[in-house]
């Protein structure tokens, strides 16, 4: 039997465009439309049990996709919605908080007609269908792009809430990895961290460029460690936390004085992923840390495990999974722990417990 999706978008080209992509799909048929949230909350209250997925526009009138989401949450309606959004800076922060609300994953929208016709934008609407109603998935497409500095960046921090900025190098590390319900899990464990954490924090969450500048501001302002989005030549400090950015590759790279930094870059995506957490797992392989904390959350597919296999080989480390009860999808923490790699399994709550446990504070 088909998935039956319900598109909400104000702009009747997407809707026709994403009632299109779906039909198109043996495994997915358009149930319904709505112009708004507000009409989309009817179609709910009425029909929302005929639905195994929502496509949800964020900027619409009357009521718009957060205001919608609230609406869902507060008369206790159950849905699997995935968010389909712009690139802009304000679409991006709307985005994070609408993965706060409840929001499955989300993805973005075109923004020239090359993005509608090269099959990309397609090929994500099915992937994010697929795991959300716990279909069979098709392959990734891949893509080539030349290796560069990305993200190096002299500005300096905007103005407004601001932390101590940590002053020692950290010489334990932290590296987590997460997909498909990452944003919300990291929601839930980064702001539980304390600022003194005697460690320095790397994430790979897989999000395209554009969006994980908000996803760090967002967590920022949540937590008592300092979270922003890794910049290439970055120094690992004690209480911070790197979040690599979209579109780009993050490694740990070991300096002649002994002292490590962040290299970012772009490059061509590995088994489709930018960033891909198994590239930042080697890269821990030639650094000199006291301690190596491995963790690995909710998400679709095994990125990690092949990284931290090579790591284990050589170096003593920690591994800490998500249980299955917890994840949005078992699929990274059920790879790894069928590896045989994993030290300890908790739940979401006491992810940040079990990193604290092992690294400390100073």
């Amino acid at each position: 039997m088909k998935k039956n999706i319900l598109i909400i978008d104000d702009s009747a080209l997407m809707r026709r465009v994403l009632s299109d992509i779906i039909n198109l799909d043996e495994r997915f048929q358009a149930g319904a439309m709505a112009v708004d949230g507000l009409q989309a909350l009817s179609i709910m209250q009425q029909r929302g049990s005929e639905f195994d997925a929502v496509l949800l526009d964020i900027n619409m009138p009357k009521m718009n996709g957060l205001e919608f989401l609230a609406e869902l949450k507060a008369q206790k309606i159950e849905a699997t919605v995935i968010i389909v959004s712009t690139i802009a800076k304000q679409d991006a922060r709307e985005t994070i908080k609408a993965l706060e609300l409840g929001a499955f994953d989300f993805v973005t929208k075109p923004e020239g007609y090359i993005e509608f016709t090269n099959h990309l934008f397609s090929d994500r609407i099915y992937e994010c269908l697929a795991a959300a109603t716990g279909i069979e998935q098709k392959p990734k497409p891949k893509t080539n792009q030349e290796k560069k500095e990305c993200g190096r960046s002299d500005k300096k921090p905007p103005a407004g809430k601001q932390k101590p900025a940590p002053s020692q190098e950290a010489k334990k590390i932290v590296a987590i990895a997460c997909s498909t319900g990452g944003p919300k899990a990291l929601h839930a464990v980064i702001p539980r961290l304390p600022a003194d954490i005697d460690a320095s924090i790397l994430i790979v969450q897989h999000m395209p460029a554009g969006f994980t500048k908000s996803l760090a501001d967002r967590l920022d302002e949540l937590s008592e460690v300092h979270v922003q989005e890794a910049e290439d030549g970055a120094t690992l400090n004690k209480g911070t936390v790197y979040l690599a950015k979209g579109g780009c590759q993050m490694r740990v790279k070991r300096q002649k004085d002994g002292s490590n930094c962040l290299s970012v870059t772009e490059e061509p995506p590995r088994h489709g992923l930018l960033p891909c957490a198994d590239i930042m797992y080697e890269s821990l392989m030639d650094t000199d840390f006291d301690r190596i904390t491995c963790v690995i959350l909710t998400g679709m597919g095994g990125d990690g495990t092949a990284g931290i296999m090579k790591l284990n080989e050589k170096k003593n480390i920690y591994v800490i999974a998500q249980n299955e009860d917890t994840s949005v999808i078992y699929g990274m923490p059920k790879v790894i722990k069928d590896a045989g790699l994993v030290d300890e399994v908790v739940a979401l709550k006491q992810v940040s417990e079990a990193i604290v446990n092992n690294v400390g504070v100073r």
